[in-house]
């Protein structure tokens, strides 16, 4: 199938960025492989070749120029860029997408719902610079789903949530609601809460889908990749495996942006470094003890800000920090020695 680029996403944000270049082709990135980057052109899909960048610089939903050779010459600079720090000891960035306009925050009505881990996605997608909504599955396996999402409207001021069963088609026209033609999207969040079967409804596509563990309603991986896909309505989607764990970095601006309430109370604290503990004048704990704030809420807060300061950290530092901890490790271990051989 062919498109235009305005069929792709293409908008003014990058024709600025290729002004000077039309000798050159601008495709789409659909696929990232180890080796191999699939794009979208206008006359449909192809391979291209990357001489100056690994494949790890790209994200699916980039935007890049190329030559007649298929040959990558600039990467585009994104308008939105999803990213989270790497799993275990890496102080890399990972790349999750680009140029994503919707982000689809995935839960289920079970006991995967979680608004700490809610909370995660919706500090990614501020920092992003993405609009935000949150798609509650499996409502109709719920007694009351109204009530879950009331909870969730207070995680975030405006914060449009849909309470949908994913095989409905009334539920996929929701999602199709917030999604136009040449718009992409990207659906996160945990594995068994139904990415794919939202991902077939939104696409026309039948991947399988598996189920989840009763005991713990936590899902098994069906998505094990990202794609860019066309949408029944023009748009594009970006499905992504499921993430447990998502470790913020960088993301200061998104954290404050999701917890304005509290940055706007702890400005009006006595003290400037206050910990919103027993300080005295602290006007968070204040709105505590008038029941107008949940400590829940502050605590997830201070968390997450702990953890990004953390997660932010440059590999440097990080190697410095456990290079440090390892000197004094040793170090106890040969006073323990020494004591013993006295």
């Amino acid at each position: 199938m062919t498109y235009n680029l305005t069929d792709l996403g293409w908008s003014n944000y990058f024709a600025r960025q290729a002004l000077d270049l039309s000798e050159l082709t601008p495709f789409r990135i659909s696929e990232v492989h180890r080796d191999r980057l699939s794009a979208l052109g206008v006359e449909g899909e192809t391979g291209l070749i990357s001489t100056d960048h690994s494949t790890g610089d790209f994200a699916v939903g980039d935007w890049v120029l190329a030559d007649e050779q298929y040959r990558i010459t600039h990467l585009l600079e994104r308008q939105t860029e999803l990213k989270r720090r790497a799993a275990g000891t890496d102080a890399r960035m990972q790349l999750i997408a680009a140029n994503v306009d919707v982000l689809f925050i995935t839960s289920s009505c079970n006991a995967d719902f979680n608004p700490a881990r809610i909370e995660r996605f919706l500090a990614l997608a501020h920092e992003a610079g993405c609009f935000a909504v949150l798609v509650l599955t499996k409502a109709d396996q719920c007694d009351d789903p109204r009530e879950m999402v009331r909870e969730a409207e207070r995680l975030a001021p405006a914060l449009p949530v849909l309470a949908i069963n994913a095989l409905d088609p009334d539920g996929i026209g929701q999602l199709e609601g917030w999604l136009s033609p040449g718009q992409t999207a990207a659906l996160v969040g945990s594995s068994g809460v139904g990415k794919t079967t939202l991902m077939n409804g939104l696409c026309g596509l039948y991947d399988a889908t598996q189920g989840i563990r009763e005991d713990d309603a936590k899902g098994r991986h069906t998505t094990t990749s990202r794609a860019l896909r066309p949408t029944r309505n023009g748009g594009w989607l970006i499905d992504t495996p499921g993430m447990r764990a998502l470790r913020l970095a960088d993301a200061g601006e998104g954290i404050d942006a999701l917890f304005d309430d509290l940055v706007t109370l702890a400005a009006a604290c006595r003290f400037s470094d206050c910990q919103h503990g027993s300080e005295p004048g602290c006007a968070v704990q204040a709105a505590i003890e008038n029941d107008e704030l949940d400590p829940d809420r502050l605590r997830r807060w201070q968390k997450l800000q702990a953890e990004d300061r953390r997660n932010s950290e440059t590999i440097a530092e990080s190697r410095a920090r456990d290079k440090a901890f390892g000197k004094m490790v040793n170090s106890v271990v040969r006073d323990s020695h020494h004591k013993k051989g006295r």
